[in-house]
């Protein structure tokens, strides 16, 4: 696991200067007032890290990630809400991830602005090189936009370097901007994420105080390459110049270990506690998936023995959620003290879902803790970004599955033990490997189903689930169930999101027109990457 740990409450003195370029709400405010304790002339580092913390508090939550993606790629399955399982999402969290994401981006925004005014720019270079911070800043924006433009399509778009018309994205004066193509985003953010790692001074900090992520500019710099390999293999055939993007992020380097991988490790206090600790303090709502238990113990997907990263992820069965979150019970490496929840079982079938909870297992302790790390990119997924862009590399493969479970914990013996006999390296074995390293990344696993159409274990709607129909140990044979999708002529995962209502209302003509441009205001509209 990663050992930075997030001063966060050192610098919330300095997050109420993000009220300085917020031009909307954050998710739980009900209004935005003055702030009399704002500047024109906040700190770089300030921002940085009020932002890179709100992102994370916003997409990692018990909402945007706990009752939308995370169980949608069935890393985790609801306990009660089950018709958000089965893709009836609130409309008002994607509104609220929407509102929020521009708002930091302002934030990100800012950071460029205050170290290119020559009257400022003085001033923040003793936070860091400008360079550094700049490129910083550019990183994260296209971070944000990914993010973006991955969940709902064509979105309104900024850029740092690229003065483009249909580029209208956070200009204060303009509350109706265009929504810019995803052909055009993405291939702007790739040439943002060089442009940004071509200006790093490597050898020198990106912060000189308050920085938790890179600590130098070699890091950033191997971050925004590993992006841009990421969203280069995603666009690959789509976007021109993706290939010569992947070779060239390649060549300028790529992560190289755990040690390169981007995570923020909250505070192991009350004060500043992960999200996912956060969403499970006053409620007891969500547990491990019965899918992916099923493909950790070998019994579905294409490896057919017991993973370790199993004992990582899951509590034993009989396990409750106060000796979870006291990190007090006795482990087991015992597969059958194992179940996942059934996931999407009928939303009227009070006496199956009592069942179901009563035989499954909720996520340890490792998970849902105060200080968790919750992960930007890491070096797993590069290597299996590399296994792929070379033509399903054994060697790539394996690194990434070692590494992989090297940052969980698992003891060197039982990865041994793991690697020794590991199916092959083929594009259904690496694409499966690495949606379990994505574990708790769920808008980048979900991405990847959509591109790939991996893993096939997956819990469609249509299909048939089962659940115990006792909550007796051993008892009664399972029960079936169909997985019924809530929304109409949804046959597979979700697509995209919904346009926010508040979009549709205030800036209708771009809406339809985006709308329009993508195929529709739909959930089963494709992504230009979606090849599934």
């Amino acid at each position: 696991m990663i050992n930075k740990s997030l001063k966060i409450g050192k610098y919330l003195l300095f997050a109420v200067i993000a009220s300085a370029s917020m031009t909307s709400c954050r998710q739980d405010l009900e209004s935005i007032n003055t702030n009399p304790n704002s500047t024109d002339k906040p700190t770089s580092f300030g921002l940085f890290n009020y932002a890179n913390k709100a992102f994370m508090d916003n997409t990692r939550d018990g909402f945007t990630s706990g009752r939308m993606t995370l169980p949608w790629v069935q890393y985790s399955a609801q306990r009660n809400y089950t018709e958000e399982d089965k893709y009836q999402y609130r409309l008002s969290v994607a509104n609220s991830m929407w509102t929020n994401l521009y708002a930091y981006a302002m934030d990100y925004k800012k950071i460029i602005e205050l170290n290119t005014d020559p009257s400022t720019a003085t001033q923040q270079s003793n936070y860091g090189p400008n360079a550094n911070q700049i490129a910083a800043a550019r990183i994260m924006l296209a971070n944000i936009f990914i993010t973006l433009t991955d969940s709902f399509g064509d979105v309104p778009y900024y850029s740092y370097g690229t003065a483009d018309p249909d580029f209208q994205a956070l200009d204060p004066k303009n509350i109706t901007p265009k929504f810019a193509s995803q052909a055009k985003i993405y291939a702007d953010i790739l040439k943002e994420l060089k442009a940004a790692s071509d200006m790093i001074k490597t050898d020198e900090v990106v912060f000189t105080n308050g920085d938790v992520l890179f600590g130098d500019g070699l890091k950033l710099k191997r971050f925004a390459n590993s992006l841009r390999l990421r969203l280069g293999v995603r666009v690959k055939g789509v976007v021109p110049g993706a290939d010569a993007a992947i070779q060239d992020a390649i060549a300028s380097g790529v992560m190289q270990s755990n040690d390169d991988t981007v995570g923020l490790t909250y505070e192991n206090t009350d004060n500043n506690p992960s999200p996912m600790w956060t969403a499970n303090l006053t409620r007891n709502d969500f547990a491990i998936n019965k899918t992916l238990v099923e493909m950790l113990k070998g019994n579905k997907g294409p490896f057919g023995k017991t993973d370790p990263r199993l004992f990582q992820w899951a509590a034993p069965l009989g396990v409750t959620q106060a000796q979870v979150k006291a990190g007090n019970y006795e482990e087991s490496t015992d597969p059958a003290d194992y179940a996942g929840m059934p996931y999407g079982v009928p939303t009227n079938g009070i006496a199956a879902n009592q069942s179901a909870i009563g035989r499954s297992s909720l996520f340890s302790k490792n998970i849902v803790k105060k200080n968790y790390t919750e992960v930007y990119m890491e070096y797993a997924e590069v290597e299996f970004l590399l296994s792929e862009v070379n033509g399903w590399s054994q060697m790539n493969y394996e690194n990434g599955v070692k590494a992989s479970m090297q940052r969980w914990g698992v003891p060197t013996a039982e990865i041994a033990t793991y690697m020794s006999g590991l199916a092959p390296a083929s594009k259904e074995t690496v694409l499966t490997q690495k949606y379990l390293a994505l574990f708790g990344q769920p808008y980048e696993a979900w991405s990847e189903y959509r591109r790939t159409g991996y893993p096939k274990t997956l819990l469609l709607p249509g299909q048939t689930g089962t659940y115990n129909s006792s909550v007796t140990v051993g008892g009664v044979p399972s029960t079936t169930y169909t997985f019924n999708s809530l929304i109409t002529g949804l046959t597979d995962l979700p697509t995209r999101f919904y346009y926010p209502t508040q979009v549709q209302t205030l800036n209708k003509a771009n809406w339809e027109a985006a709308s329009t441009a993508i195929g529709g205001d739909q959930m089963n509209s494709k992504l230009i990457w979606d090849k599934n």
